[in-house]
């Protein structure tokens, strides 16, 4: 699964190349930050997130985003990895900040060990969220974002869990 996320993410980044039409919005923007995640059952963890978006035209572009968080309480450590796509609309209304939303569906990849023995499974992953971009120049800018995050499987749903990536973008 993995593979496949890795190259669809590949063949969507040199897709943009071929949308070379001279415009006012960057064509790609690459995030980069920390990840705050609250999983439903009351587990905080932190971790990492990095998304690219390919902007196929001022508001509307493709996003592929990995997200992971760890943490280790009462002696289980567990990790959580995302790897997900989908639309992203922005509001490019001025030059200050950029507010988006989007959608996002994939996988989620969990693991959980305690005392010597471990397990891991595989899920569909959901985000559903937004933010924005603080501007700093047309090349940068400042994140803020907020997502709803639905993970569905082995028969089980859970839908209580949040995540907040913060960081930074380069806009190209």
């Amino acid at each position: 699964m993995r593979k496949i996320a890795l190259a669809g993410l590949l063949v969507g980044l040199f897709t943009l190349s071929a949308v070379a039409a001279e415009s006012d919005h960057p064509k790609m923007e690459v995030f980069g930050g920390y990840q705050y995640t609250r999983l439903e059952g009351g587990v905080n963890t932190n971790g990492f997130d990095f998304s690219a978006t390919g902007n196929l035209s001022n508001s509307f572009g493709i996003t592929a985003d990995f997200g992971t968080s760890f943490t280790s309480q009462s002696g289980v450590s567990y990790s959580n990895y995302t790897y997900t796509f989908g639309p992203q609309l922005s509001l490019r209304a001025h030059k200050a900040y950029t507010p988006f939303v989007h959608a996002l569906i994939g996988g989620d990849h969990a693991s959980a060990s305690f005392g010597g023995l471990s397990g891991s499974g595989n899920a569909m992953a959901l985000l559903a969220g937004g933010g924005v971009d603080i501007n700093f120049n047309q090349y940068m800018a400042f994140r803020g974002s907020a997502d709803w995050m639905m993970i569905h499987g082995n028969g089980s749903t859970s839908s209580k869990n949040f995540r907040m990536p913060i960081g930074i973008v380069f806009k190209f």
